[in-house]
């Protein structure tokens, strides 16, 4: 099994054997308690429920410390499944963490990216503007013309035009990992890593390289 919660910590720099200096983001990878194991037999599919940062019960509905309690587990946070292969070992009450991706070296890492809220062209979709003399300044950073002749007469869908910017699921594939700090929780990896230092991400490990 190599996926696991996580959380951004931020980004730090290491040093390699020659000297290099490597730009990493730093990723608190679990402890992830099992909560639920699921089978074909079951539930038709096979997977297994992680949860990672504890909560307090009396936070909780008594539906879900039932959950919980039932698994032998304390209390999480945040729950998330992952689909796992049929011969997998794992049960309710055991646990996933860094050390999982000891002999990894690339993972897959999902999150919910920085809310820039409404924006116009220029910030959104990177126009150029319109000119910036000879009166040019009621156009400097419009989107320009989207209206179409009398036939069709309409705007088509999917026109780069100003709105709601970030705060969507992005799935960064292929990062590469530097380092792996089992006695910390944490993996190191190299490249661009969604979301704000302190969100919560999803590590899995890579489908292909490269």
């Amino acid at each position: 099994m190599t996926a696991i919660i996580g959380r951004k910590i931020g980004m730090t720099q290491i040093f390699d054997e020659s000297g290099r200096q490597i730009p990493v983001t730093v990723i608190e990878a679990g402890p992830c308690p099992v909560v639920q194991r699921k089978t074909v037999e079951s539930d038709g599919y096979d997977a297994i429920q992680l949860g990672f940062t504890e909560q307090k019960p009396q936070r909780l509905s008594k539906a879900a410390r039932t959950r919980f309690e039932k698994a032998g587990v304390k209390a999480q946070r945040v729950l998330r499944e992952f689909r796992c292969e049929a011969g997998s070992e794992l049960k309710a009450g055991d646990e996933v963490n860094a050390a999982a991706f000891k002999d990894v070296t690339h993972v897959d890492i999902t999150g919910t990216t920085k809310g820039r809220g409404f924006q116009g062209v220029v910030k959104r979709h990177n126009f150029g503007g319109g000119r910036a003399s000879h009166g040019g300044k009621s156009v400097l950073r419009r989107g320009g013309s989207i209206g179409m002749c009398t036939f069709p007469g309409r705007v088509f869908k999917n026109t780069k035009m100003p709105g709601q910017m970030g705060n969507v699921r992005v799935t960064t594939q292929n990062l590469k990992i530097v380092q792996v700090r089992e006695e910390d929780n944490a993996i190191l990896v190299k490249g661009s890593v969604p979301g704000p230092n302190g969100s919560v991400v999803l590590v899995r490990k890579a489908l292909k390289k490269g």
